[in-house]
C-alpha cells in the first residue's frame, strides 16, 4: 500500500522514496536544471550550505530559511530567479526549510526522488522503471497542524495517479495548488524573498521530461537530473 508520510517521518521510509516540495524547493531545483546547472548539493543547514561553499568557491547557493532569502546564498529558493539565470555547466548547492530537509533525512531509502508538480510524469515513470514497487511519498511540508502541506500532498497524490494509469487531473491539480494555503503564504512573504511568478511556474504540470533522483556520493548528497531510461537508473557522474 502507498504510503504518504509527514515530514518528521522521512527517517522510516524504506524502498522507492518520491521526496515532494512543491512551493518551492524541487521546483526551483529542476527549473535550474532547465537553465544548464549540471548538479546540485543537497544540504540541511544554512551553515553547511555556507561551509561548502567557501571550500568550493564555484559553487552557487540557493534556498531559504523560513521561506526567506538567505543573506550570502546566490539565489533565493525562486523558480523565476533561477529560470532567468545562465546557469550552463554550473553546481550549486541547495538548502530549503522542507524539502532539502526532508531528503537528506530519507537514510533508510534504496532510492530517493526528489519530486514536484513540473516532473510529475517523469518521477512516476522513474519510480516505475526502479521496479522496487509502490512508493513512499515524504510530504515535506506536512509537519504540524498549521502546516498541513495540501500543496505537496496534491503534487504526491497526482503523481501516484500519473504512476497507476488513473486519470490524471493536471487543471483541477494545478488550480488547487495556485490557490492553496501555502500559496498564499509563500507569496506572503514579499517580493524581496518570493518572486510572484514562482507559484506560476511551480504549477506547470510536466514542464519537465526529466526526473530528479538523490544519490548518496563521496562528498555528500547529490541530485542530478534523467530522463527514465529501462532500468530506471541515472547515468553515472564522471570525475
Amino acid at each position: 500500500m502507498t504510503r504518504f508520510l509527514d515530514a518528521g517521518e522521512a527517517g522510516e521510509a524504506r524502498g522507492a522514496v518520491v521526496v515532494v516540495d512543491v512551493l518551492r524547493a524541487f521546483s526551483t531545483a529542476a527549473y535550474s536544471f532547465a537553465a544548464g546547472a549540471t548538479a546540485i548539493w543537497l544540504v540541511d543547514s544554512v551553515d553547511q550550505a555556507l561551509t561548502l561553499k567557501a571550500a568550493h568557491p564555484e559553487l552557487l547557493a540557493m534556498g531559504e530559511d523560513g521561506g526567506r532569502r538567505i543573506v550570502g546564498f546566490d539565489f533565493a529558493n525562486s523558480p523565476w530567479e533561477v529560470s532567468q539565470a545562465d546557469l550552463a555547466g554550473r553546481e550549486l548547492v541547495q538548502r530549503t526549510s522542507a524539502g532539502t530537509r526532508g531528503v537528506v533525512a530519507a537514510t533508510g531509502a534504496e532510492r530517493r526522488w526528489c519530486a514536484s508538480l513540473v516532473c510529475a510524469t517523469a518521477t512516476a515513470n522513474a519510480v516505475t522503471a526502479a521496479g522496487l514497487g509502490e512508493p513512499t511519498y515524504v510530504i515535506t511540508g506536512r509537519r504540524s497542524a498549521d502546516q498541513r502541506g495540501e500543496d505537496d500532498l496534491l503534487t504526491a497524490q497526482l503523481i501516484e495517479r500519473v504512476r497507476v494509469g488513473a486519470p490524471v487531473e493536471a487543471d483541477a491539480t494545478a488550480r488547487a495548488v495556485a490557490t492553496s494555503r501555502e500559496a498564499a503564504v509563500t507569496l506572503a512573504l514579499g517580493r524581496s524573498h518570493v518572486d510572484p511568478r514562482d507559484v506560476e511556474l511551480a504549477v506547470r504540470v510536466d514542464a519537465f521530461a526529466f526526473a530528479m533522483e538523490a544519490r548518496v556520493v563521496s562528498d555528500g548528497l547529490l541530485l542530478t537530473p534523467h530522463v527514465p531510461t529501462e532500468d530506471g537508473r541515472p547515468p553515472q557522474r564522471s570525475t
